[in-house]
């Protein structure tokens, strides 16, 4: 040992920080659950989870993981981009069939989380000659072209909410805790969904409960939250007033459980403009990719699966791609039952002419 890394007055220096103490025997608080906030330090617990079913709190869990390489064929030297990068699950698996001579850019409109996963993929040892996170929405994935001028040879979408954004109710995208009401990908932009709420007319609500989520009782729902409007600042006031809106027609719990998860979805995807965003991303992919590329989309609701059935169908009409998916491929039962936030997705591809 050197005089350096024995020297007690250099450790003195430096003293160890203990992690902030809570009250009671576990922690309630996001906050203070140190475990979920820091997964990569304590493996073992993950596996427990994930070993029962569940998918760790501030983690993801890759869907379709087998079904989307066997679509893209991810090849040594090849360039790909993952439109959503997320928690990296997917494109990790890509980049190390990608190596050598490959390279895997990644795009994510959360400033919060494409921090944290460019960190991970920096102690796995994909430097910058391999890996490059962008903080753009895929709706820009044109302006990667400027770095690759001839096109992708693999494109990746996965539609669905990262579970780290989920989990965390200080982003508003659940209602299974309570927080302010935001649902913001990006924080740093635009209005909340509370702010939303403040804003919107009865009738457009009810046409964005319809049109987003398909939800049947949309006509209720948005009466009561315009009834409420300016009032509801959390996701238990928003989620409280939809179960209020549900009262008369005697709906079972989860049927009312169902309605509230729809309300919130539809809501998160006005404040996003994630159909939008999707509408531009599927008409400007044919010109960011080489010719053969692949693509592959994941998606979770039909407003996205018609979207992207859409615009493969009319691009393969057109001669813009090759082939396309007939149907889509689902998760294995397997799969699903070990992961139930797999249930909804449905996976479709295409190839460029």
């Amino acid at each position: 040992m050197s005089q350096i890394e024995s020297d007690p007055e250099l450790e003195s220096a430096v003293p160890h920080k203990r992690r902030e103490r809570y009250k009671g025997t576990h922690p309630h608080a996001f906050k203070e659950k140190y475990k979920e906030l820091n997964p990569e330090q304590y493996q073992d617990d993950v596996a427990k989870v994930i070993a029962r079913g569940a998918t760790p709190a501030g983690t993801h869990r890759s869907i379709c993981v087998a079904e989307i390489l066997e679509v893209l064929r991810p090849a040594p030297g090849e360039t790909a981009v993952d439109c959503t990068l997320g928690y990296g699950g997917h494109s990790k698996e890509i980049l190390a069939r990608l190596l050598p001579g490959g390279k895997l850019y990644g795009l994510d409109a959360d400033p919060v989380e494409i921090e944290k996963t460019k960190a991970r993929f920096l102690a796995d040892g994909f430097g910058s000659e391999s890996f490059v996170a962008r903080h753009i929405n895929f709706a820009g994935l044109p302006k990667l072209l400027e770095d690759v001028p001839g096109g992708f040879d693999i494109a990746l979408a996965d539609l669905g909410v990262s579970s780290m954004q989920i989990d965390n109710p200080l982003r508003g995208f659940t209602f299974k805790r309570d927080g302010p009401l935001d649902m913001r990908m990006n924080p740093e932009k635009g209005a909340s969904a509370a702010l939303f709420l403040e804003r919107i007319t009865e009738k457009k609500l009810a046409a964005v409960l319809r049109e987003n989520a398909d939800e049947p009782a949309a006509t209720a729902i948005a009466r009561v939250l315009i009834i409420r409007q300016g009032s509801i600042k959390t996701t238990r006031g928003l989620a409280d007033a939809v179960r209020f809106a549900l009262v008369a027609s005697h709906q079972t719990e989860d049927e009312v459980t169902k309605a509230v998860r729809r309300t919130f979805q539809a809501i998160r995807i006005e404040v996003n403009g994630e159909f939008s965003a999707l509408d531009t991303l599927l008409a400007r992919l044919p010109e960011c990719m080489k010719s053969g590329g692949r693509i592959a989309i994941l998606t979770f609701h039909s407003g996205e699966n018609r979207r992207v059935q859409g615009q493969f169908a009319e691009g393969f009409d057109s001669g813009l791609y090759s082939a396309i998916s007939d149907t889509p491929l689902y998760p294995t039962a397997q799969e699903k039952y070990s992961n139930p936030r797999a249930s909804s997705a449905s996976l479709r591809w295409a190839i460029k002419a």
